[in-house]
Order: C-alpha cells, then sequence, then structure tokens
C-alpha cells in the first residue's frame, strides 16, 4: 500500500464548488474513479450513492452531510488523522464510520482527483476478496 503523507491540500486557499451542475460533474468523476475498479458496483442504500465491491461498501458519497457535499471512503491506519490534521478544511472524521477509520473528503472543496483516486484505490484494497486485488497487479480491471 501506498504511503498516504499528507498530499491533497492546497496552498492557494480551496475553491468552492457548490451548485448542482459541479456536484454532478463531481460525482460523474467520483463513479469513474469507483467503477473502473474489478467488480465494483453502484448501489443505493447508505451514501448517495454507495460504491461496493462484493456488496461490501468501500466508497460512497453523501449529499449535503454535515452540510457539505463529500466522498468518505476506508483509510489506512493513521491516514485519517494525518489527513485532517493537515487540512482540516478537505478532509474530516464522517459521522457513524468516522470512527472505523473512514476519512471524508470535502468535494465543496476543489479536489486533487489524483490523489482522491489513491484514497479510493487503498479503500477497494482493503475492502475486496484477494483475487480481485490480485487482478488489479497484474493489470486487470
Amino acid at each position: 500500500m501506498a504511503d498516504i503523507g499528507v498530499r491533497g491540500s492546497a496552498l492557494a486557499g480551496p475553491a468552492r464548488l457548490t451548485t448542482v451542475r459541479d456536484q454532478e460533474a463531481l460525482l460523474d468523476r467520483l463513479r469513474a474513479i469507483c467503477l473502473s475498479l474489478p467488480e465494483a458496483t453502484e448501489g443505493a442504500g447508505v451514501g448517495n450513492p454507495s460504491f461496493r465491491v462484493r456488496d461490501k461498501i468501500f466508497a460512497m458519497r453523501h449529499d449535503r452531510h454535515d452540510g457539505r457535499w463529500s466522498a468518505w471512503c476506508k483509510a489506512p491506519t493513521g491516514a485519517q488523522h494525518a489527513l485532517v490534521q493537515a487540512d482540516a478544511e478537505r478532509y474530516f472524521v464522517p459521522p457513524y464510520v468516522g470512527v472505523h477509520g473512514w476519512i471524508g473528503i470535502s468535494l465543496e472543496v476543489d479536489p486533487d482527483w489524483d490523489f482522491v483516486a489513491e484514497l479510493i484505490e487503498q479503500s477497494y484494497r482493503m475492502t475486496a476478496p484477494r483475487k480481485l486485488i490480485a487482478r488489479m497487479e497484474d493489470g486487470k480491471r
């Protein structure tokens, strides 16, 4: 697993994205990242939507939960604390799942999509069966 570090924080001040069109575009981007992973599916339920592998959630988007549009995903041990400490406007501890190490990523602050993709891929790897992870390592998605 790659080291998360504290990438993804903006030094020049984040741009706020709040229009419905912006949020639809951001959801499309998030959807593309999640659904590019082996056997990933999109569904309703927890999150709006949630992304699963073999019926286990590895990422979800929340619309205006706690006053902000956001994506939530599992994070490796220590990453949640490091990210929130480095950039609390961009990263936060989400309710309910935050106690289990999940990280919230604000979509109202211009996201670093390469880093979001890394976080989501790591969440997927923490959730998916080894057989699917091996497919990724073989370059098969």
